[in-house]
């Protein structure tokens, strides 16, 4: 069964069905599937944005940047180009052989605009998305091993987006504090796992019951400090997103199909050298809350009669929490052109045990590493650009449901091209 939009998304609707239509899957450079920054300017920094001007489509990394941002909007989208696969080899039941996922290339939009109320105070409005939990295999390895009922493609295809609405005030001369309240929709559909439902505490809702919607809500809050001309202090926490149930897939994610989205935390610094004001470094750490949501971060290796899909304690994907680490840098070139450089690292999101249910959501990369431009075309028009490369990486285990155990091998690549026009008054 095939949902519709919730009405409660109405006020949104012309925003988020044109953000839908052009993301058939959003999928961008990921930190599992949370995006590794917002837009060409943080994009470029490899994601970084807490403590320096990302653009306004940064306010949703740090909602406090709004009144640094002054008066701007800008419209942005990013080509996307990821490599997923799996390679299963040995006697098992899983089907030998090396599979690899079509749909390589999608478009991400993005939007922000931001405006000062005075000199103190900002309001604005951003979209923004989060992927990376998207695959279609035209083999499905699960089938005849795990039983005949499964069939090709296998895949699943899961979208976010978020839109904010933020609020930044300057509470002292050095302190500026931040919220934006969230609005989220997303969008799931599941296919080729029909021989999961011998498993599932709802049989009819796992598998290939085509698209299902749900709506929710969060709040991000955001805090800038400024103790000097050469130093910048950001943090920023994004709440849980809670989110309706899938329905239509209540047989496969536990507590019948809740599938909230996690929350986030960020700190960093950013230092311009009073000897050259031209150059700015920063570094970041983000926390990714992946282990408080069940649908995800529950196991999936556990005994026939205990697997139960869908039920409170019914198997995920086995994720954990995971941290990232920034290191970027700035150069103003001149009046018209800044350069812009960084790197991240994102530690391991699961453990070699789990890796046959992540067949269906590899989001293996570590290492992004990225470099980005802005030219000012005129004094109230730019362009930015931002190109994201996460390198090869791959995950290896094995299927602890055989004996003997039967390895697998995941692995991701990806590549993201960002471009966005802004306008400043």
């Amino acid at each position: 069964m095939t949902r519709h939009l919730p009405p409660l998304a109405a006020p949104f609707a012309p925003l988020l069905a044109v953000s839908m239509i052009t993301m058939a899957s959003p999928v961008a450079a990921t930190n599992g599937y949370i995006a590794n920054g917002f837009g060409p300017i943080s994009k470029g920094m490899s994601g970084a944005g807490v403590a320096v001007d990302a653009g306004v489509t940064g306010l949703a990394q740090n909602p406090a940047m709004g009144v640094r941002v002054g008066n701007q909007a800008s419209a942005c989208a990013s080509a996307f180009a990821p490599d997923r696969s799996a390679t299963i080899s040995g006697s098992g039941g899983l089907t030998n052989g090396k599979i690899t996922s079509d749909n390589e290339l999608f478009l991400i939009p993005c939007f922000g605009m931001n405006t000062l109320v005075d000199q103190n105070t900002a309001i604005g409005l951003t979209f923004t998305a989060n992927g990376g939990m998207n695959t279609e295999y035209d083999t499905n390895p699960f089938a005849p091993g795990f039983g005949p009922a499964s069939t090709a493609p296998l895949g699943v295809n899961l979208v976010q987006a978020l839109v904010a609405l933020n609020y930044a005030r300057r509470v002292a001369p050095n302190l500026t504090l931040g919220l934006a309240p969230i609005l989220a929709i997303q969008r799931f559909e599941g296919r080729g796992l029909q021989n999961f439902a011998f498993f599932s505490a709802d049989p009819a809702n796992v598998s290939n019951n085509g698209t299902d919607w749900s709506l929710g809500g969060g709040i991000n809050l955001g805090l800038m400090w400024e103790p000097s001309a050469n130093w910048q202090f950001g943090m920023s926490y994004r709440s849980r997103i809670y989110m309706e149930k899938f329905n239509d897939y209540a047989g496969l994610f536990a507590e019948q199909g809740d599938f909230d989205i996690p929350a986030t935390f960020k700190a960093g610094a950013a230092y311009t050298p009073a000897r050259e004001p031209r150059l700015t470094v920063t570094a970041e750490y983000e926390h990714i809350f992946y282990g408080d949501i069940d649908a995800i971060a529950n196991s999936g290796v556990r005994p026939p009669a205990d697997f139960q899909l869908g039920a409170n304690t019914g198997a995920g994907f086995g994720w954990k929490d995971m941290d990232v680490v920034r290191l970027a840098a700035i150069w103003r070139a001149s009046d018209q052109l800044t350069l812009r450089g960084g790197v991240s690292y994102a530690t391991d999101f699961i453990d070699d045990d789990q890796v046959v249910f992540n067949i269906i959501a590899p989001g293996t990369p570590k290492w992004h590493v990225s470099v980005g431009s802005t030219y000012a075309i005129t004094e109230n028009w730019k362009l930015s650009g931002g190109l994201t490369h996460a390198f090869s990486q791959s995950f290896e285990g094995t299927n602890p449901f055989m004996t003997p155990a039967q390895p697998v091998k995941l692995n991701m690549h990806q590549t993201e091209f960002s471009l966005g026009m802004g306008y400043f008054w």
